[in-house]
């Protein structure tokens, strides 16, 4: 694996490619980058900021090279050239990432990269998420026409990345890949999290004998919980020294002791708010509560003057209604010669028609006040509650305030700036927005931040996530705060001290690089990687994997295609196959005969077609081997 960047999402993609999926990785930064800190897991897991200092340049532009024992290579080069990446082994690679903060930089970096090795797997960096597209196709369609002299695009490097990696192109923003990172912490809790299909699955630890209603057990931990594992995270001491993953049922039954690690459907217990795609507003919200009384009484005004009328003349019920009206309306001729009854009821229906005039006036201007505020602002509702309070909606926040709704969680954001982007979306969305910066008093109150589920501060500016972070957790202690912090260290220190101020309260810092490096490993990975939750000193991977060409998996039903302690099948992606099948699997579609996504509880029956695409959870080990990668032995390889 080949990383190259000039930020900290580069030191955090390389880390998390070495400690989560024990790759080699080839780090390319330039000088300027020996003054950033490497990330807290960085320094945990491997000597970066030690290595950086050794680090030498070269002359004329070469990149400076250490290789230490590890087999870890880190080069020195103020942009990816096409010397540069020649040095770091692109043409050998199994995949690039380009994380540069510059777009032109990434997109000049890429097409060196697929001329160099149309096979690589490229994993781009880029804010402009149209262009990304395109970007996209056009590397795909370069790489195709590359492999077509006979030669698998698919198949792989000489490294030995093995058939499993295709040489795709993905591109990925900050925004994109820290959005979902950000609702997991706020809505689950927890970063333990693998979303799919609409739907938050988290990993849950059960203690020895508890009972859950989990959708799969994953994982068996180890008796002291505090499990130790090899450097490919094989289990060097046996059941006792570290946990068990993906079990048996006999190994479940036989746990004794042992807490278990089960699959489970996150759920949001709060009403949900409705999107609210119409225009036009019910009859009801047309007028305020106080006009409807004034049309009421006007109204009954009317019936008693049309019912006095009828009494005093003994003309027809209608006849004396039509002409109450035009005494209202001031239209009718004076009653001259009439009765004293008569008179005094045309004055009194003329006194009635000046109060109706300013009544129907207040209506008018209400009812033009809704319509205009229907395609603009909402308020947040009166009562509401269980909902997510969203500070900021620049690009992180708007993509955070997509996913939300995706999700069908209720959610009120407060944005400083008129003009911001996101503003657009919580219109189109009809998301309740209150305008005002968040560290004046009563802007939190307004967004009813005392009746809300969580906090999700994801301004631009630490200091002022932090500031309403305390000041949120002042006005309620327990709530549930979520920070975006830019860097790594200032993220860890502030989440241990309001960890320990707020001990029963959840409380998440996170970083951007954080957020983002696990979505862009996981692109490097290969498309198919849906996410990994560690267990202990060890990390499952949770794929989507097509069944044709697996032998292990095709022909083979789901209880004979699982393999203890590599693979569990878990559910089958119905929308992909794009038709019905006669199978053993219940609830698969709707009632129309449509896909409806993802089946989860296979029978154990069920056979596993060509056709099939399925999400299994596995291990590293298990995976490279599923997906037919040959496992690197020499250092360097």
């Amino acid at each position: 694996m080949v990383v190259c960047g000039d930020d900290g999402l580069a030191h955090r993609l390389a880390a998390e490619l070495r400690g989560v999926y024990g790759e080699q990785v080839t780090l390319v930064v330039p000088a300027s980058v020996r003054s950033v800190r490497p990330p807290v897991v960085g320094r945990a897991r491997a000597a970066s900021a030690a290595l950086l200092d050794r680090m030498v340049s070269a002359a004329g532009g070469r990149a400076g090279v250490v290789e230490p024992a590890g087999g870890e290579r880190l080069l020195e080069a103020a942009e990816a050239t096409e010397a540069v990446l020649a040095d770091a082994g692109v043409e050998r690679a199994a995949a690039l990432a380009l994380v540069y903060d510059d777009d032109e930089t990434n997109i000049r970096a890429a097409l060196t990269a697929r001329r160099l090795n149309p096979r690589l797997r490229l994993v781009l960096r880029l804010y402009n998420r149209r262009l990304g597209q395109y970007i996209e196709e056009l590397l795909d369609q370069a790489s195709a026409l590359a492999s077509g002299d006979g030669s698998d695009a698919n198949s792989g490097s000489d490294s030995g990345s093995g058939a499993g990696f295709d040489a795709s192109t993905t591109v990925l923003s900050d925004a994109d890949t820290a959005a979902p990172a950000l609702v997991a912490s706020a809505v689950a809790g927890t970063s333990k999290v693998v979303q799919t299909d609409g739907l938050l699955l988290r990993a849950v630890e059960l203690p020895p004998g508890g009972g859950g209603s989990g959708r799969a057990t994953l994982a068996l931990l180890s008796a002291s919980g505090n499990g130790t594992a090899g450097p490919d995270g094989a289990d060097p001491g046996g059941a006792e020294q570290g946990p068990e993953l993906l079990p048996d049922a006999a190994a479940v039954r036989a746990a004794g002791e042992r807490g278990t690690v089960v699959l489970e459907q996150v759920s949001y217990a709060a009403p949900s708010m409705s999107p609210g795609r119409s225009v036009v507003p019910p009859f009801a919200s047309l007028f305020s509560r106080r006009l409807r009384w004034s049309l009421a009484g006007l109204v009954g005004c009317v019936a008693a003057l049309a019912v006095a009328l009828t009494v005093v003349t003994g003309e027809h019920p209608l006849y004396a209604t039509y002409m109450t009206l035009l005494d209202l309306f001031a239209i009718n001729d004076p009653a001259l010669g009439a009765s004293t009854g008569r008179q005094v009821l045309q004055l009194l229906a003329g006194l009635v028609g000046l109060l109706l005039l300013p009544v129907l006036l207040a209506a008018v201007l209400e009812a033009l006040g809704t319509f205009r505020t229907a395609s603009t602002l909402r308020k947040p509702p009166r009562g509401l509650g269980g909902h997510v309070v969203l500070l900021g909606l620049g690009k992180i926040g708007t993509r955070v305030l997509t996913r939300l709704r995706e999700l069908n969680i209720p959610v009120v954001c407060v944005e400083s700036d008129p003009e911001a982007r996101g503003l657009a979306t919580a219109r189109r969305l009809r998301v309740p927005v209150v305008l005002g910066d968040v560290t004046q008093e009563g802007v939190l109150e307004a967004a009813k931040v005392h009746r809300a589920h969580a906090l999700l501060a994801v301004t631009s500016a630490d200091t002022t996530n932090l500031e309403a972070a305390l000041y949120a957790r002042s006005v309620r202690p327990d709530l549930r705060v979520v920070l975006r912090l830019y860097d790594d260290d200032f993220a860890t220190a502030v989440y241990r001290t309001l960890r320990a101020a707020h001990p029963q309260a959840s409380t998440r810092s996170r970083s951007v690089s954080h957020l983002a490096a696990p979505a862009f490993a996981g692109a490097m990975m290969g498309r198919q990687i849906l996410g990994a939750i560690p267990v202990e000193r060890r990390v499952l991977l949770f794929a989507a994997v097509e069944v044709g060409g697996h032998p292990q998996l095709e022909g083979r039903t789901v209880g004979e295609a699982f393999r203890a302690g590599a693979w569990r099948v878990l559910a089958l992606d119905t929308a992909y196959s794009g038709r019905r099948e006669e199978s053993a699997v219940e609830g698969a579609y709707d009632e129309v005969g449509a896909p409806s996504g993802l089946v989860w509880d296979l029978p154990d029956t069920y056979v596993l077609k060509g056709a099939d695409r399925v999400v299994l959870a596995a291990t590293r080990r298990g995976l490279a081997e599923l997906l037919g990668r040959r496992a690197r032995e020499r250092a360097g390889t």
